[in-house]
């Protein structure tokens, strides 16, 4: 048969995925890959059972329904003060996943470069891999995931399209300060560069940082394509339900490839989902106490441990250090957990350019009793490493 395509050597298939299906096999808490294990908001329960009994299961407007695209508008622009236009300012994806895609193929051509803060979600190197765009990887260092100015700037000397930026940071959950942001736009705007973000996790910041959206620092907008979704904020991961937010000139674009390329979201699941949208401020802030009350169970267990750790600024996932383990794989180290110790996390390799192999992304989205549970089987890694 004629060999197939090339560019589907430089990576492999997701290892997060990997993971949840050797957790289901070896029946593991799977602390893997990041889903809650808890219903979505009872709105939006009540929202998508009338939704199922509604005129809405044929396809919707392909850049989104324009019930939810005015809902998600008032809803961005509630939370980073900008004035979105719904019609022209927006287009909703099949999730962030899409949303990413989409940022890429709008902006970059075959041949450009796109700066990736390393470590990375595992998806951005495979999207700038299958837009035909070369990755220049810049160390985010622990423990605090901070960048080197001068290796920063050294990258944008090298004529990158585009940056990509998640912000809280996925894995390490790192919040990006303000006069981290604004360097970054700095040079942006020195370099001539798009600013991809990437921010499912803004109403997942503990206090007292605040999560700042790139698109709405000074005179960011026009360069700035965000993608976002719904998935972590409203406990709803599978439905798949993300967005692209750029200025009039990119979203344009952003269309024909969204259309060409999944032709649009579910239209029940936008429909129901506007109930989400419309949720008042309170239910932002109960979101982020109740996880950050998930954060410190979970971290009191991993003290306990003895294992080094990060502290997550934001989102939910946490690095642990497992190299007093007596790894020196972590892939192995992950296979370990789950069968002897029943918890599935994710080798730290799986998100980092350099050759890292001292961690596991653990995430704690889940019910407190599952994370007691998870924890007492994590307690047996301090004797092993004892």
């Amino acid at each position: 048969m004629p060999r197939t395509a090339t560019r589907l050597e430089g990576f492999t298939e997701s290892v997060i995925r990997g993971m949840t299906r050797l957790a289901n096999e070896h029946g593991a808490i799977n602390l893997s890959q990041g889903f809650p294990d808890f219903d979505p908001p009872e709105a939006l329960l009540a929202a998508l059972e009338t939704a199922t009994r509604g005129p809405h299961h044929q396809y919707a407007v392909t850049w989104g329904a324009p019930r939810f695209r005015r809902a998600l508008a008032r809803k961005i622009g509630r939370w980073n003060g900008l004035d979105i236009d719904p019609d022209r300012h927006l287009v909703v994806t099949c999730g962030s996943t899409e949303a990413m895609m989409v940022g890429m193929m709008s902006t970059c051509n075959p041949g450009d470069r796109v700066i990736v803060f390393s470590p990375f979600y595992e998806n951005y190197a495979a999207d700038a891999i299958l837009s035909g765009a070369e990755p220049i990887y810049v160390s985010l260092r622990p423990p605090h995931f901070q960048f080197d100015r001068d290796e920063l700037e050294s990258a944008f000397r090298r004529s990158p399209k585009a940056i990509i930026l998640c912000n809280p940071s996925n894995p390490t959950g790192k919040v990006f300060r303000r006069e981290e942001l604004l360097e970054i736009l700095r040079l942006a705007e020195e370099h001539d560069t798009f600013v991809i973000t990437d921010e499912p996790y803004e109403h997942l910041v503990y206090p007292p940082l605040e999560h700042t959206h790139f698109a709405a620092l000074p005179g960011a907008f026009d360069r700035t394509i965000t993608c976002n979704s719904l998935s972590k904020t409203y406990s709803i991961t599978g439905w798949r339900l993300g967005y692209v937010q750029a200025s009039a000139e990119v979203i344009a674009r952003a269309r024909k490839v969204h259309d060409f390329l999944t032709v649009g979201a579910a239209a029940p699941l936008q429909e129901a989902a506007v109930a989400g949208l419309e949720s008042p401020d309170a239910y932002y802030s109960e979101l982020r106490d109740s996880y950050a009350r998930k954060r410190a169970l979970f971290l009191d267990y991993l003290r306990r441990t003895g294992l080094a750790h990060s502290e997550p600024e934001g989102a939910y996932y946490v690095m642990v250090d497992i190299g007093p383990l007596g790894f020196s794989d972590d892939t192995a180290a992950a296979e370990f957990l789950v069968r002897d110790i029943g918890v599935a996390g994710v080798p730290g390799s799986s998100f980092f350019r350099e050759p890292e192999h001292r961690y596991l992304r653990f995430h704690f989205a889940k019910k407190e009793d599952t994370l007691h549970a998870a924890g007492e089987r994590l307690l047996k890694l301090g004797k092993a490493g004892s």
